[in-house]
């Protein structure tokens, strides 16, 4: 039991590093990790153990309505299960908190393995960005992978996707522990926390992931604002950033080399002529037409006719039709795709998976009440943070990462999906488990 129980243990580990390659070996060690889990509880009969935590009671309670629901919705059969394996997402927490850290060395190895996974993104996404040519755009990177969307403007860095700022922004927080547990000299403690977070921005501002910057940038600040021992210190981390973010878009030939020629809130609606040297004349320029996303500006002006706009609006007119239970999990683009009263609704984009708000997938796919477990959920995991751990450092990084995956006024992905469930309830799972770091190590300020 013990031996098996350990080997699950470094796979958990090792997530941080295996969500690089995708989402299929992360989501098999979550799975049977889960059943282990739960065979585990079954066999030594200890639930009490784990049932006394509100958020635990609140998990269950969670998962058992969305299956309830599930009979409410317009494909039952896809909506029980989605439901059903949902289950292995909140199990993710109580892995995190009853095995990971419960042991020193286990904690230390998680810290140590998302750092260094969070350097190596950092590394090869820096790679393909001095990795630019003109005409095509964003090259390969240290592996030779080359971004199917080099065109576009966005890093993909060891990514399949475009996700390389996502993952350094929700991460990177946790990263900073790796300073506080190993690096003794204050000072030099603080000179590296300030070049570390100063990368990890620049990182999520040249990924061209808007959300990702975004969020990063509101978790500095907090991080800033309540470091009351170090606040002016590690003021210097906006100063780097930005320097590097004005020298970048002085330089670098993504930011220079095209000129704009029309620009709207549509999908792709920043329509370039880009320049560059031809190949068989190279004292001449030769040109091309490239459709980029649209200018953050041009969205916000424009918001209702944006592709944002008309998911939006899109999956509010399905709630409203199912204002009760919703229209079941996952339920979203086989209405869009054939339900009549939906179809061509989404001229800019066409039919999407999800809802691309984690607030408004819950409503429109569960409910209110689906919606009211989940916030209060997230709720109880906060309070939790709060009144178990006493430490400021540690109770500023657990709220920040919650902050910056749950910050509700952005575009997300969908929690259903295996990339980024896992590693949501992952960062979830160690937030609500860094109290325990207080009785191995002494962090301060």
């Amino acid at each position: 039991m013990d031996k098996t129980k350990n080997f699950f243990i470094y796979l958990i580990l090792f997530i941080p590093v295996t969500l690089i390659s995708g989402p299929a070996l992360p989501d098999l060690t979550i799975t049977f990790a889960s059943i282990f889990f739960l065979f585990l509880l079954f066999y030594k009969k200890n639930f009490h153990e784990i049932i006394k935590f509100n958020w635990v009671k609140l998990s269950i309670l969670f998962w058992l309505y969305l299956i309830f629901i599930s009979f409410f919705a317009v494909d039952i059969k896809q909506s029980l299960k989605e439901a059903f394996i949902f289950i292995r997402m909140l199990m993710i927490p109580l892995i995190i908190y009853f095995w990971i850290f419960n042991k020193d060395k286990y904690a230390k190895y998680l810290i140590i393995i998302i750092f260094l996974s969070v350097l190596f993104v950092i590394m090869d996404s820096l790679y393909q960005f001095f990795n630019y040519e003109s005409e095509f755009g964003f090259q390969n990177d240290i592996f030779g992978f080359k971004p199917d969307f080099a065109e576009f403007n966005r890093l993909t860095g060891p990514f399949k996707d475009l996700v390389p700022g996502s993952f350094v922004s929700r991460f990177s927080f946790i990263g900073v522990l790796f300073f506080y547990i190993f690096i003794k000299k204050n000072h030099l403690k603080k000179i590296l926390i300030v070049f570390y977070l100063s990368i990890s921005g620049y990182i999520c501002f040249i990924s061209g992931e808007r959300m990702a910057f975004v969020t990063f940038g509101l978790g500095l600040l907090i991080f800033v604002l309540f470091n009351k021992n170090n606040r002016i210190f590690f003021s210097l981390i906006f100063l780097f950033l930005f320097l590097l973010i004005f020298i970048s878009k002085l330089f670098h030939p993504s930011y220079n080399d095209f000129k704009v020629i029309e620009s709207s809130s549509n999908e792709l609606g920043l329509i370039v002529i880009k320049e560059y040297p031809c190949k068989d004349k190279l004292l001449k320029k030769c040109h091309k037409k490239v459709k980029f996303q649209p200018q953050f500006i041009d969205v916000l002006k424009n918001f209702k006719n944006s592709a944002y706009g008309e998911i939006y609006l899109l999956a509010l007119e399905m709630y409203k039709k199912n204002a009760f239970s919703g229209i079941g999990m996952n339920n979203f683009t086989n209405l869009c795709k054939n339900e009549e009263s939906y179809k061509n609704k989404l001229q800019n984009i066409g039919c999407v998976t999800h809802p691309h708000n984690y607030y408004l997938q819950w409503l429109v796919e569960t409910g209110p009440l689906g919606l009211l477990l989940f916030i209060l959920y997230i709720s109880l995991i906060v309070k939790f943070i709060i009144n178990k751990n006493n430490n400021r450092i540690l109770n500023l990084i657990s709220i920040i990462t919650i902050l910056i995956m749950f910050w509700p006024i952005m575009s997300t992905g969908s929690l259903l999906k295996n990339w980024l469930g896992i590693n949501t309830f992952l960062l979830l799972g160690i937030s609500i488990s860094l109290s325990k770091l207080s009785k191995f190590y002494q962090i301060f300020n």
